[in-house]
């Protein structure tokens, strides 16, 4: 959420709306919810339930007829309103010519 803690980012972000299945690794637990926005190194994910901060999850992203699967943390959790992840930095060029479409797209 902008104005609740210092950006630390250092990739451009975007309003991007993409639906975002969000699996917890450990227990399996699953969620549907959408991305409100993205960059190459995180999304905003928009849920009244958010995953608590600092949980390891996978999550499947669809936009524009592509499919994506990111490991990521949860950085930061809103209850209410949403969760701020962060990916796995060791993404594939695959990955990051996908995220870079989807950004470029939006921008």
């Amino acid at each position: 959420m902008p104005g609740t803690m210092p950006d630390k980012r250092n990739d451009v972000r975007v309003p991007l709306i993409a639906v975002a299945e969000v699996t917890e690794v450990a227990s399996g637990t699953r969620l549907t919810a959408r991305t409100s926005d993205l960059s190459r190194t995180g999304c905003y994910i928009d849920t009244l339930n958010p995953t608590p901060a600092k949980t390891v999850v996978l999550i499947h992203l669809k936009h524009a007829g592509e499919e994506l699967q990111l490991h990521a943390r949860i950085v930061y959790a809103s209850p209410g309103l949403g969760m701020g992840a962060r990916f796995d930095e060791n993404l594939s060029p695959a990955q990051l010519a996908v995220l870079d479409r989807w950004v470029a797209g939006a921008g």
